[in-house]
């Protein structure tokens, strides 16, 4: 199964191998890839997986989490150009295939550089207060969805297949759609709490029409109880009704693909990457939270069985991987298998599979020492088994212990 090509609305998809997004946090000051980003896109690119998706792309300037976050502007769209084109032709003399190439756009609010959030949350701000200051206004949010559309035209044009109309992990979309205690129109009901993020897949389905494929990295549920977060019940358990409704309204606008992905990384990070070791011992074994992500794929597919769902939290596996990776696609539980850290420790875990070189030894050991870097506020990536990050991750992080 995980050979087969998939026809996304008659794009041909070469495999069911796909590298999630994983933030690198260091792009030049302009947005634009850096020697580091193009390294670990050239990886990406020799690994025979047939879809890659890129890092949060930020679609304004104050809409960054860091100044190393990619975005791409009309200023430095040549040099996004040229590295799609390299990566192109590192794939294609690889492989011999052309891989489906998506780009995440994201606005960061509460996790900006200046926070700008949809309402005072009292269980994110706990760790982290804010005032009321910090709240944006109606006129700011509704100036969203032209600058969504304008990057969308900006990554169809410098080649992309695809864009990604984020909303997950607290950044702002995703906290829109749990505004309850908000005022105004876009706070209190679904439909008001939904308005926006649909604004925003209305207006890049618009601009870009069927010259490329509009998708979603979409967070179900924040496991953060009601009304602080998204898709739970006022106790914090799994409740999709209202999932079910915006994935059912994403579609209607056009959305082809669904990346699976429940839980906030700031608050709860054991839910979306299970660990094996972390900053904290967390309140379930990762086995919970694996067959968590596996009852909401098949959820998807049995209620939406003509969406593409992405499965995710794989990168838990290793030995295993393989094997559960194919018994999902198998299954039918999702369309394709999507990995996030393990392609950061291991990028050519694919194309070894393939050749019968697979090495589970190489795989990610979910440490979350990735995640430890860009808290430390450092670019990111495998600290383990790429010596670059391992030295920095001694130097940032470990001596600050």
């Amino acid at each position: 199964m995980i050979k087969q090509e998939y026809l996304l609305n008659g794009i041909r998809i070469p495999n069911r191998v796909l590298l999630q997004p994983m933030e690198g946090c260091d792009c030049n000051s302009d947005g634009s890839p850096s020697e580091l980003t193009a390294q670990k896109y050239k990886k990406a690119a020799a690994s025979g997986a047939g879809t890659v998706w890129f890092e949060a792309n930020a679609v304004c300037a104050e809409g960054r989490t860091n100044r190393g976050q990619m975005r791409l502007t009309e200023e430095n769209r040549e040099a996004f150009r040229a590295l799609l084109n390299e990566l192109r032709e590192i794939a294609r003399q690889q492989s011999g295939q052309r891989q489906f190439l998506v780009l995440q756009l994201t606005h960061s609010g509460r996790q900006s550089i200046t926070p700008m959030i949809a309402y005072r949350n009292a269980v994110y701000e706990e760790k982290r207060p804010l005032t009321d200051e910090n709240v944006v206004s109606d006129e700011y949010l509704q100036t969203l969805p032209a600058l969504y559309a304008k990057s969308a035209l900006l990554a169809l044009e410098v080649g992309f297949d695809a864009v990604d109309v984020k909303a997950c992990h607290g950044y702002l979309l995703a906290e829109m759609l749990s505004a309850f205690e908000r005022e105004g129109k876009y706070g209190g009901s679904f439909e008001n709490r939904a308005r926006l993020y649909l604004e925003c897949v209305k207006a890049v389905k618009a601009a870009v029409g069927d010259r490329m494929q509009v998708v979603a990295r979409l967070g179900l549920s924040d496991m953060v109880a009601k009304p602080c977060g998204f898709g739970t019940t006022e106790d914090g358990e799994l409740d999709l009704g209202e999932s079910d409704l915006l994935v059912e309204k994403l579609m209607e606008c056009g959305v082809s693909m669904l990346n699976v992905t429940i839980g906030n990384p700031y608050y709860n990070p054991h839910i979306n990457r299970p660990f094996r070791r972390g900053a904290y011992t967390p309140p379930e074994r990762a086995e919970e939270g694996l067959a968590r992500f596996v009852t909401v794929e098949k959820h998807l597919k049995q209620r939406f069985p003509t969406l593409a769902v992405v499965g995710s939290g794989l990168s838990f596996y290793r030995k295993e991987l393989m094997e559960i990776s194919e018994g999902l696609l198998y299954d039918g539980v999702c369309d394709f298998v999507g990995y996030g850290r393990l392609w950061l420790a291991y990028p050519q875990f694919y194309a070894d599979y393939l050749n019968g070189k697979f090495d589970f030894k190489k795989c990610c050991v979910a440490c979350s020492k990735c995640t430890e870097l860009m808290r430390a506020k450092c670019v990111s990536g495998c600290a383990v088994f790429n010596d670059y990050y391992k030295k920095l991750y001694e130097e940032k992080v470990l001596c600050k212990k």
